[in-house]
């Protein structure tokens, strides 16, 4: 499904080239599992900027479902973006005003699907992360775990088949952060490719490949079992319950 060979993303501050990624070449299988881990600055935020399609790489190639994506333009990127991926973010990236069933529904507006499957589709996808009596509320009236659970319903329900995950644990305790995980990794279970961004060494041993990032280039590669990453790199924030 995803092939990276080679690829560089380089930005230019004032007169010098700063390398986020340098000749990162890896493969995920369609319905497979990659963590992505590494220290602070290493390119794991920029890395997934690029399989998502919200970057392009500077030099390389990648290709998605054997599509080159750096020869597709914007408004093929934003249809690649609406009907294949999947985000879920740290910080949920719900809208304060709208209720859970409504935020859950914004996707499925924007790319003008009908009323009546919408909310036909916003049940199934809050039944599914066991938010269906909680439809109603809005995100101030959620816990940390809910909301989140309210960001993975509404990445699935345009039925994407890659789910990008960037720390998606890292504002929960530890028993809903678990609850995501759990969750998340069931769809992988039923054919969906995830790849997860995390500092936690725990969620990279269960993928079935890591790949350690480290100044911009992999430092290891290896399945999950295999995982030998010294550094439990926390994330700082306080859990938000």
């Amino acid at each position: 499904m995803i092939e990276l060979n080679g690829v560089w993303k380089t930005y230019q501050v004032g007169d010098q080239p700063l390398h986020a990624l340098k000749d990162v070449s890896l493969e995920v299988e369609d319905g497979g599992y990659l963590a992505v881990m590494g220290p602070s600055g290493s390119g794991k935020s920029t890395l997934l900027s690029i399989l998502g399609c919200l970057d392009r790489p500077t030099q390389g190639s990648y290709r998605l479902d054997g599509d080159e994506v750096g020869s597709l333009d914007e408004p093929q990127l934003s249809e690649i973006r609406r009907w294949k991926i999947g985000f879920v973010f740290q910080s949920f990236h719900l809208v304060p005003r709208l209720e859970a069933a409504e935020n859950v529904a914004l996707p499925m507006v924007l790319a003008g699907i009908p009323a009546a499957e919408r909310r036909e589709r916003v049940a199934k996808a809050l039944d599914a992360v066991g938010l269906a009596k909680r439809a109603s509320h809005r995100p101030a009236e959620l816990s940390g775990g809910e909301c989140q659970r309210v960001a993975i319903a509404r990445s699935m329900v345009m039925q994407p088949r890659l789910l990008l995950a960037d720390e998606p644990t890292g504002n929960l305790d530890s028993k809903s952060g678990a609850s995501v995980m759990e969750l998340i990794e069931g769809m992988n279970a039923n054919g969906l490719t995830l790849i997860v961004v995390t500092h936690d060494a725990n969620i990279g041993r269960r993928a079935n490949n890591v790949v350690v990032l480290r100044d911009g280039e992999i430092d290891q590669l290896v399945p999950g079992s295999e995982l030998h990453y010294g550094l439990e790199l926390a994330n700082p924030r306080e859990p938000a319950g």
